[in-house]
């Protein structure tokens, strides 16, 4: 007698697909989700295995009610709820990348268009993900999870203007 054993019993998980390098993409993003330039309370850290341990997004501090915003034009592929949590996807121009915002209320609708500012609902309260409220913002491409604060350009990431500080040991002209 030949007894088989379960596919998901007999092998390792399967790796994950790879990410781009640093999984960083072209930097296309015009506006935060959330805020003009929110904390970021946890970063991107890719799973080394499919269903293995990571954070396939960026979380960021929201206050329940603030408007959450598409950072990129595109078109809304899903608006609606998710194991008891809104969820907003929004596939980006020109691109095969797709951003989720959660926990949102919801204000557009599936196959809505949307520009880079665009709000796509409101920051709900009732997720637990976070120490605090919280915005989780994702980035994928085809099955890959990428970095979605790869696709914000240098000047929305700096945290405040750059300014000249003096040397100290040389003379100041005058």
């Amino acid at each position: 007698m030949t007894v088989l054993a379960p596919l998901a019993w007999a092998d390792a998980p399967a790796p994950a697909p790879p990410p781009a390098p640093g999984g960083r993409v072209a930097a296309i993003g015009r506006a935060w989700p959330v805020g003009v330039r929110p904390v970021v309370l946890r970063g991107w850290e890719p799973p080394a295995t499919v269903y293995g341990p990571g954070h396939r997004g960026v979380d960021l501090g929201a206050s329940p009610g603030a408007p959450v915003r598409a950072v990129a034009a595109g078109r809304v592929t899903f608006a609606g709820r998710v194991a008891g949590r809104g969820v907003v996807s929004v596939e980006l121009t020109g691109t095969a990348l797709r951003t989720t915002y959660e926990p949102v209320n919801p204000s557009v609708s599936k196959g809505d268009a949307v520009g880079p500012g665009e709000v796509l609902g409101t920051v709900e309260a009732t997720w637990s993900h976070c120490p605090v409220t919280c915005v989780h913002w994702g980035l994928r491409r085809g099955e890959s999870y990428l970095d979605p604060l790869s696709l914000l350009p240098p000047g929305l990431l700096r945290t405040g203007p750059s300014r000249l500080l003096p040397v100290l040991g040389v003379p100041t002209p005058g």
